[in-house]
């Protein structure tokens, strides 16, 4: 990464980004497949599972942080040229990503009784636990796609993760079509049968990604799954404490959004209907942003590994300004198309679509707003973790989005009386202030002089 001009490293970015990109938003129509398909089959069905798959989410986001932490450290491996760390690296995250995963069994097992003690319906709760004692033997494969689809990031050969993941949700859609319908000869098994395709497709999908990974003649001289078995305490140990804190990190972002979904709840069923489309729209633009700064992970990292500190503040400013681009497109999109974005969400002949319409368009208003800050958020952790700093960014994060976030979106909401606005009011307050704070630990720690 030597000398690289600034044209060169925003290809090399746009290279590496796009598979991720499209990655992202292929393992996102996954859920989206889920959600149409059982809301063809019947409101129980689609309730439980939506339940259970946030259930089955939240664990996730806390055990993928090995598998993310794993990009940044194989990443730096590569810029030093160190095979050997390599790997290391590679199998201590997929023993570190199989005991999370083992160690979650019991909670998906036993889901039913988690999820009445967090107010859910006893009904709705035994269905979710149905779908969650099958799914839930997903999460160990689900975790090993993670550090493979790190190894193959920080190696810049995700073309494979792309095509992976679009042949895991084409093969989620047949067997949900199959297995939940009791189509093609196959008996009906509604929520039971989106469990087993979901599970099915991350199989398939995790095979793909380890014979690549573990046979391609570019990526065999790594030997990642040599002597699996043999523990490697040191490399187990570290990137145990720059993991945790990852998923932690993810797992207080995500119950911030969550956390306003139960607020918009106490308004009415109409705010929080608005709520779940400006969301999942603002998802899809953050799936991109995700793609982009896990690329940066993976460059900076290597130019880290290298030694090369002018690469390294190249790569990191190329990706923000192509972060900052796109965001500003979402920016003007959702000011000026919120009308047409909201209405794809809508039944026309639902009575309540009117109402629904109006609030989710003022709501996207507030989500262009939050669009630059959530970028830039996104972007600066994924800087930190090519430079393997985990620890104190989850602290920053966590104060801004728990200690500030989430009391702004409950004061503005409630007291202040700007209701469901007020709410998405405070995740702009929230994540302004990660963006701040998470920029500046990386800008003043990676290059005083500069910042």
């Amino acid at each position: 990464m030597r000398a690289l001009s600034w044209r060169a490293h925003l290809r090399a970015l746009v290279v590496l980004g796009l598979p991720l990109v499209g990655s992202n938003l292929a393992q996102m129509s996954l859920h989206v497949t889920d959600t149409v398909m059982l809301g063809w089959y019947g409101v129980d069905a689609l309730a439980a599972v939506v339940l259970g798959a946030s259930f089955f989410f939240m664990v996730f986001i806390l055990g993928s942080g090995f598998g993310v932490a794993a990009m940044g450290m194989v990443a730096a491996a590569v810029g030093r040229g160190d095979e050997v760390q390599v790997r290391r690296d590679v199998r201590m995250g997929l023993w570190l990503s199989t005991l999370f995963g083992i160690c979650t069994l019991p909670l998906f097992w036993w889901s039913a009784p988690i999820l009445r003690v967090l107010g859910q319906d006893e009904a709705l709760s035994a269905l979710a636990q149905s779908y969650l004692r099958i799914v839930g033997w997903g999460m160990v494969p689900a975790l090993l796609i993670m550090v493979l689809k790190s190894f193959l990031s920080a190696m810049e050969r995700a073309g494979i993760v792309l095509w992976a993941t679009l042949g895991a949700a084409l093969g989620n859609g047949l067997l949900n079509w199959m297995l939940i319908f009791g189509n093609w000869g196959a008996p009906e098994l509604g929520v039971r049968g989106a469990a087993l395709a979901s599970l099915g497709a991350q199989a398939v999908s995790l095979a793909v990604l380890a014979a690549y990974a573990g046979w391609h003649p570019a990526l065999r001289r790594f030997r990642i799954f040599a002597r699996l078995w043999r523990p490697d305490w040191p490399a187990f140990g570290q990137l145990a404490r720059l993991g945790m804190p990852v998923g932690l990190t993810g797992l207080a972002e995500g119950s911030l959004f969550t956390a306003a979904a139960l607020m918009m709840g106490w308004i009415g069923t109409v705010e929080l209907a608005a709520h779940g489309i400006a969301l999942e729209a603002a998802s899809l633009a953050f799936m991109v942003h995700l793609g982009i700064a896990s690329a940066a992970t993976v460059r900076v990292g290597r130019a880290e590994g290298e030694g090369d500190r002018e690469g390294m503040r190249r790569a990191a400013l190329a990706a923000i300004a192509l972060s900052v681009i796109f965001g500003l497109g979402v920016t003007a999109l959702f000011l000026v198309a919120a009308g047409p974005i909201v209405g794809l969400f809508l039944d026309e002949a639902n009575p309540a679509a009117p109402d629904i319409l109006a609030f989710g368009i003022t709501l996207l208003a507030v989500a262009a707003l939050f669009q630059m800050f959530d970028a830039l958020q996104c972007m600066a952790l994924g800087l930190l973790r090519g430079v393997r700093d985990t620890a104190v960014p989850m602290g920053l994060a966590t104060i801004s989005y728990w200690a500030v976030g989430i009391p702004a979106s409950f004061v503005l909401g409630f007291p202040l009386g700007l209701g469901g606005v007020g709410l998405w009011l405070g995740l702009v307050v929230g994540l302004a202030l990660a963006a701040a704070l998470l920029m500046a630990r990386f800008w003043l720690r990676q290059f005083p002089r500069v910042a």
